[in-house]
């Protein structure tokens, strides 16, 4: 599978390894691979994600991740939804951690804590790399760019699109912001 990727696209591989290690994250899921995606500095999907001003945003884009992190993948937006039906996820969050330590919906424990190791890929992050191949294929091209990994962090509901959403980089914005960038390259 890695052979059609773009050494961009390797680098965001092995970024969400090393950011599952900065984490403490056992395994390697979306919040990682966005989380790399905003360490590249020049690569199309830095220049998207420049563009849309998340790249400006990526401390706040950071916080928000562990946010969800924190809450086992539970979104603002799931959280505001499980609000309305009268449901605190703070104070569920709260209470586990009491029960069982800080961080215990996460799945990780403390940063730094863990020795390194190879980390796996969550189903969820092992689902992006096959839908971006999809998507570069789709497209007609042959090499798998961190460009489509973007676009496959938000095609589909996951804790990376609800994030990128709220800071304004939905699947739509992404893939005009891509055309606007090819525009300037080709003119």
């Amino acid at each position: 599978m890695f052979e059609k990727f773009t050494a961009d696209a390797r680098a965001v591989v092995r970024g969400a390894a090393e950011q599952a290690d900065r984490t403490g994250s056992g395994t390697v899921g979306e919040p990682e691979l966005l989380l790399a995606l905003l360490e590249r500095t020049d690569s199309r999907a830095a220049r998207v994600l420049a563009a849309l001003g998340v790249h400006a945003r990526r401390d706040a884009v950071a916080d928000d991740l562990a946010a969800v992190r924190r809450r086992g993948g539970v979104s603002p937006a799931d959280a505001a939804a499980l609000a309305g039906l009268g449901i605190d996820i703070d104070e569920v969050v709260t209470r586990v951690e009491r029960a069982h330590g800080v961080g215990a919906l996460a799945g990780g424990g403390r940063a730094g804590r863990r020795k390194r190791t190879r980390r796996p890929f969550t189903a969820e992050a092992k689902s992006v790399l096959e839908r971006a191949l999809r998507i570069a294929a789709g497209r007609g091209e042959r090499y798998l760019g961190d460009e489509h990994l973007l676009m496959a962090l938000t095609a589909r509901p996951g804790p990376a699109a609800a994030v990128l959403a709220d800071h304004g980089a939905t699947y739509g914005e992404v893939l005009r912001a891509l055309e606007e960038e090819r525009g300037r390259r080709a003119g």
